[in-house]
């Protein structure tokens, strides 16, 4: 049998190392942080959490220049942390999901919010509002043991240098040990996920020549800047 062509492969390098790590799949958690669930006025803060997927080719990294995605007016912004899986895992129990982590890196789920909204009011999936081109930087990967104790970092997301989103790690409803094992009950782990924890409160609207930049205590920060449609960007 002969591939009619090589498939892309998206990478996200290892932070003080040579290596990368390919991306597999991209999970994402809605509703991590009360004060985003109260903030977007959906939801009940004691739901348990749930999961939608972007396509591994939605992954940039550092640095890129992401054009302004087509069919909307909204483009927002939602810093994360984003955990690296490396082992694979069914059905794993919290007590053994730090078993699973590669490593941590500081991430941004881009949303085209006015589609978001628009999914939902239809009762469809949030695809046209988050799973586009480019919709999940995705900073350097920090190795677990070289990353601290996560839950008591700070994630910090700032646009042209003003702050905008700022929260402990350890405010997120499920944490990193609790989504991998709610995921894991739904969906067969292994090395190469993504997982992007959620956003806490202060989302909101970016344009051409913003820059975005999220910063997670312990962890390489992650800048991109947002240009204009069809300028030579990351795609």
């Amino acid at each position: 049998m002969t591939l009619l062509f090589d498939p892309p492969t998206v990478a996200v390098p290892i932070a003080g190392t040579a290596d990368r790590f390919p991306v597999r799949r991209v999970y994402c958690v809605g509703r991590n942080y009360v004060d985003h669930v109260r903030e977007m006025k959906e939801g009940d803060e004691r739901d348990d959490p749930f999961f939608f997927q972007k396509p591994a080719d939605a992954v940039v990294g550092d640095g890129t220049r992401v054009p302004y995605p087509p069919r909307t007016a909204d483009l927002q912004f939602e810093g994360e942390l984003v955990v690296a899986i490396g082992a694979e895992g069914v059905d794993v129990p919290a007590e053994r999901a730090h078993e699973l982590v590669l490593g941590y890196a500081a991430g941004i789920d881009l949303t085209r919010r006015d589609r978001q909204r628009e999914c939902r009011a239809r009762q469809i999936s949030w695809e046209a509002g988050k799973a586009f081109d480019a919709s999940a930087p995705c900073g350097p990967i920090t190795p677990r043991a070289q990353a601290g104790d996560i839950a008591a970092a700070e994630l910090r997301l700032a646009v042209n240098g003003e702050v905008r989103q700022r929260t402990p790690i350890a405010l997120m409803i499920w944490n990193v040990a609790e989504i991998i094992a709610h995921l894991s009950a739904d969906y067969r782990l292994a090395p190469g996920d993504l997982v992007y924890t959620g956003t806490p409160a202060g989302v909101g609207a970016v344009g051409p020549g913003d820059e975005i930049r999220v910063s997670v205590d312990g962890l390489q920060p992650l800048s991109v800047t947002i240009i204009e449609s069809g300028s030579n960007g990351a795609h």
